[in-house]
C-alpha cells in the first residue's frame, strides 16, 4: 500500500481548542466534520462524531463516498482524536457510534463500527490503559484514571 494512501488530509483545528470542532477536505473536495461533545453529567466523557458536510448530499453526515480514500480518511480521524487527546489529557472516556449504512441493519455491528474497531488500538493503545467495550454499534472507550 502506498504511504500517501495513509497520509492523514490537511486538518482545520478549532481556532479555540477546547471548541472540539475540526474540518477537512479530501482530494476529492469531500468535506469532513470532526466533533466532539462533553457529556452533561460528566465532563470528561467526549462523543466523537464525524461525517461529510457537501451541501450535495443534502445534509446526510453519515453518507457513503466510495471515492477511495477511506484510509487517509481514517489516518485524519486518527490524528484529530489524537491531537483532542493531547489537548484535553484528562478526558477518561471516548464514545462513538458506527451508524448503519443504507440497507445494513441499525441492530448489532455495523460495517462502519468493524471498520472503526480496527483503528481503536492505533488511536487508544491497550499498553497506555485503554479499553473497549460494544453494545451492538456503539463503542465506549475508557481509561482507568491516572490523576
Amino acid at each position: 500500500m502506498p504511504n500517501d494512501l495513509l497520509q492523514p488530509f490537511k486538518i482545520i483545528p478549532p481556532a479555540i481548542p477546547s471548541a472540539g470542532i475540526y474540518f477537512f477536505t479530501t482530494t476529492h473536495g469531500i468535506e469532513y466534520e470532526v466533533r466532539f461533545g462533553r457529556r452533561k453529567d460528566n465532563i470528561l466523557h467526549a462523543t466523537i462524531v464525524f461525517g461529510v458536510i457537501n451541501d450535495e448530499f443534502e445534509g446526510e453526515e453519515y453518507v457513503e463516498t466510495n471515492k477511495g480514500e477511506v484510509y487517509r480518511v481514517m489516518a485524519t480521524l486518527v490524528k484529530i482524536i489524537r491531537m483532542f487527546m493531547d489537548e484535553h489529557q484528562k478526558v477518561m472516556i471516548y464514545e462513538f457510534t458506527g451508524i448503519a449504512r443504507e440497507g445494513e441493519p441499525d441492530e448489532g455491528v455495523t460495517t462502519r463500527t468493524a471498520l472503526y474497531k480496527r483503528y481503536l488500538p492505533v488511536i487508544f493503545p491497550e499498553t497506555e490503559g485503554w479499553k473497549f467495550q460494544f453494545h451492538g454499534s456503539n463503542a465506549v472507550v475508557t481509561k482507568k484514571d491516572k490523576f
